[in-house]
């Protein structure tokens, strides 16, 4: 009899659509190891293996685009609209392929987050398709009005075919899915002991002057790192490989494959394992980042991020629910960092939000199984 097997398409854009279905796909993993995890993803293998520890067979295909940006915050529309007419026009192609994988490998159940065209592969290859997620592509792109109106009608009739969504916090309407279940927080749980890491990383101010500067998988070009001089008794964690050597900034990477834990005994480190170190968390609006640090109670201080349909309602989501700062990108990159020692605003909602959405999301993956 063969295994159980579980096709997760990840959207081809960043890392935080990676992280969370991967958060999922290790819990399914979890509580059933028989579960065969299909990972159908652009995103690198070390970072699914970062949160899967697991066996699981990756597939590296793309069935969207997201949007095409040269860092975190810059975003190139013209080149998102031609790759996006581009996979429009090869999408008889896309979905033949992959109902053909499908079908070979007797996969059971399909879990987007959050390519449009999951669904319609999934409806033709005879498969229910979950869906995660707190936006919908529509959403981003309609507002930019033109030619990606059209594809935003497109995207939707894609949604619609969708059997049953998982709506994260943080969310837009996403009404074009016809079924759906609000569910909580998702991410990965930490895995060291803090003193261990302290020792590691020789990590040695107080929570209160420990700051992490994570800006996803695209990072940002030219990150002011010289204003971290001015508070030389703090010390900041980044897993920028660029970042300058700077006595109290923390390379993550550097020390990566210097690592004294037994082999047997070694996992690979993410921001999240530091997060509990840290007074705050600097970044840009991003859900996973967001998600990670509001499931263990850690401060966010966020840039703005303008021209993105999702940014506002994130940055609403943790002035909701999470210990914040809302800063310009001119405070960022031109003023001196005043922000890092100011008062944190507490949040404006005294209910906690959920925090659940990785167990409630993989526990109803092995129920249907």
């Amino acid at each position: 009899m063969s295994r159980p097997a579980i096709y997760i398409a990840i959207t081809n854009h960043g890392f935080g659509h990676a992280v969370r279905a991967a958060s999922v796909a290790a819990e399914i993993q979890k509580l059933n190891p028989e579960i065969l995890l299909i990972l159908v993803t652009t995103a690198p293998r070390w970072l699914l293996e970062s949160y899967i520890l697991g066996e699981f067979i990756l597939r590296p295909r793309a069935f969207d685009v997201g949007v095409i940006q040269s860092d975190s915050l810059k975003m190139n529309r013209e080149a998102t609209l031609e790759k996006l007419k581009e996979i429009r026009q090869r999408q008889n192609g896309i979905i033949a392929g992959e109902v053909s994988f499908i079908q070979l490998n007797r996969v059971g159940l399909m879990l987007a987050d959050i390519p449009p065209l999951a669904a319609p592969i999934a409806k033709t290859a005879g498969i229910p398709c979950w869906a995660i997620g707190n936006f919908g592509w529509d959403f981003i792109y309609r507002p930019w009005g033109g030619e990606f109106a059209e594809m935003a009608d497109w995207i939707g009739a894609c949604f619609s075919q969708c059997d049953r969504l998982f709506r994260l916090p943080f969310n837009e309407p996403m009404s074009a899915f016809p079924v759906q279940t609000d569910t909580g927080l998702t991410g990965g749980t930490p895995r060291y002991d803090l003193e261990t890491l302290r020792e590691i990383w020789r990590i040695t101010a107080p929570r209160e002057k420990t700051v992490m500067l994570t800006f996803g998988g695209l990072g940002l070009d030219q990150i002011p790192y010289q204003n971290v001089t001015r508070f030389p008794d703090w010390q900041f964690i980044t897993f920028d490989g660029n970042a300058p050597n700077l006595p109290n900034v923390i390379k993550v990477r550097d020390r990566f494959m210097h690592s004294p834990f037994p082999p047997a005994e070694f996992k690979p480190i993410r921001p999240v394992d530091f997060m509990p170190l840290c007074r705050a968390v600097v970044s840009k609006p991003g859900f996973s980042t967001f998600s990670e640090a509001c499931r263990l109670q850690v401060p966010i201080i966020s840039l703005t991020r303008e021209g993105f349909a999702e940014s506002p309602i994130l940055l609403e989501g943790i002035q909701n629910s999470a210990y914040h700062r809302i800063i310009t990108e001119r405070e960022f990159f031109q003023g001196n960092w005043d922000f890092l020692a100011e008062p944190l605003r507490p949040p404006r909602h005294s209910d906690p939000i959920a925090k659940d959405g990785t167990e409630a999301i993989a526990r109803a993956v092995v129920d249907y199984f």
